[in-house]
């Protein structure tokens, strides 16, 4: 009766992190696919498509400049008042800064107001992301047990393919039903107004879920330590101070994952129609193909790396995505559509093998006191050098040299790095969340014996 009402409460869990995350992930790459798409012309109109397309990707970036803030500020505030509460405002500021962008008006009603207006909104947009991640992966991590972390986290993560797969979804089927001056037009805009509807649908589900019972017990354990005169550092200021190794770590695991996501699904719509001159809807499609397995798979990702290690699985995606960096764009040129949703489907899931597990191994490098700051800085630092700039860093290579292969070369360097720091990193698998360690040692707690073998040795 127990373990039947513990499973009910992680799939609660679950469903209030799955839906947030996929909300908030449908507002944010809704945005860089109407860059891609739609605000190079309306709001940065340039006689060259690259360049206004480049302009576009630059206000793209800066919502990832924003990420680090937000993580530090929500990873702050999450760490001393709980996760829920950060993870409701969050969704609010998201939602509200993606409806705003449907009202907006464009370069040509109000000149240069209109990028100044969209940049604003982006920073809000990614100042939320910044503290959603870490909360939502951690509501669930912090819930579930050590023995299945990897795969109940790895839901929270399936939230971002099911955000694209939404926002890509919208975008396709207007670009079906509509002529291109009328989706340029105004069809634009509905996916960016269908967010308010997201947001309440998001908040209902939300609101209802219970505050992590591992948090609780830091906070009751810092209330007796404040009461007994004992004061307690910043949670930011203590994790550059005793966790910094755990927040390299994160950076560099998460490098080459972010660069390559941004490059399979947002740079992959301007090689398409720019430099392939195929229509949009050829990498709508393979996009929306490609999400669809790429939900379907992180959570097998996941639940492998509780049975054999985050490590392990991470390689075979780092590993695999270095190779399939070339393979990639020879596909693309085929200009056969089967040829580019295998590519981008094929790659999604080398991605999949590398953001499965990452929820659990970021969470189990750092103690509950400074969890949701460490996870959150770790992993919104690599967004600024990963997928801040990896769609600036690609139209700007095949502007140089109108070939795909220093882009190739750049994503499978970034690969590399990854490959490196997962290879020096510790195995984290079955560490208990609810007691501390000291990652400036290096020392990380072996996984536990199943009962069954516990009692055998005795």
């Amino acid at each position: 009766m127990a373990t039947q009402q513990s499973r009910a409460g992680i799939g609660r869990i679950i469903s209030a992190s799955l839906v947030g995350t996929t909300i908030e992930w449908y507002d944010f790459f809704l945005y860089g696919s109407a860059a891609a798409l739609v605000f190079n012309k309306l709001f940065f109109p340039s006689s060259e498509p690259l360049v206004g397309t480049l302009l576009a990707f630059l206000t793209y970036a800066i919502g990832f400049a924003a990420r680090p803030l937000g993580g530090m500020v929500f990873g702050h505030y999450g760490d001393r008042i709980g996760r829920k509460k950060l993870l409701v405002l969050s969704l609010l500021m998201m939602g509200g800064a993606t409806f705003a962008m449907g009202l907006l008006p464009t370069h040509a009603s109000i000149g240069v107001g209109a990028p100044v207006l969209l940049t604003v909104l982006r920073l809000i947009q990614g100042f939320a992301l910044g503290g959603e991640w870490g909360g939502a992966v951690l509501l669930v991590s912090e819930h579930g047990d050590d023995k299945n972390r990897g795969f109940w986290a790895s839901w929270p993560q399936a939230g971002a393919p099911g955000g694209n797969l939404l926002a890509t979804g919208v975008l396709a089927l207007l670009a079906a039903v509509q002529s291109d001056e009328a989706f340029l037009a105004w069809g634009w805009r509905i996916p960016f107004l269908l967010s308010g509807l997201l947001v309440v649908i998001g908040l209902w589900i939300r609101v209802s879920v219970s505050e992590s019972p591992v948090f609780l017990e830091a906070q009751a354990k810092a209330a007796e330590q404040a009461a007994a005169g004992i004061k307690e550092e910043l949670p930011v200021a203590e994790v550059f101070r005793t966790n910094w190794r755990g927040v390299l770590t994160a950076i560099g695991t998460r490098l080459g994952e972010n660069i390559s996501y941004y490059i399979l699904t947002a740079f992959l719509l301007v090689y398409v129609t720019t430099h392939l001159g195929l229509s949009k809807s050829n990498g709508l499609n393979a996009v929306l193909i490609g999400s669809a397995v790429h939900f379907v798979t992180i959570p097998a990702w996941g639940a492998l790396s509780d049975r054999i290690g985050r490590r392990p699985v991470t390689l075979i995606g780092s590993l695999g995505m270095i190779g399939w960096a070339f393979a990639f764009f020879a596909m693309l040129d085929t200009k056969s559509f089967p040829a580019i949703a295998g590519a981008v489907t094929i790659g999604l899931l080398f991605h999949g093998a590398m953001y499965g597990p990452q929820a659990a191994f970021i969470s189990e490098m750092f103690d509950t006191k400074v969890r949701y700051s460490g996870a959150s800085m770790g992993s919104q630092l690599a967004s600024i050098i990963g997928g801040a700039l990896a769609p600036i860093i690609a139209v700007e290579l095949l502007k140089d040299y109108d070939s795909s292969l220093p882009i190739s070369l750049y994503l499978a360097t970034a690969m590399l790095i990854t490959t490196l720091t997962v290879l020096v990193a510790k195995e984290t698998r079955g560490r208990s969340l609810t007691h501390n360690h000291t990652p400036a040692t290096g020392t990380v707690p072996a996984p536990r014996k199943p009962e069954h073998a516990v009692k055998a040795d005795s």
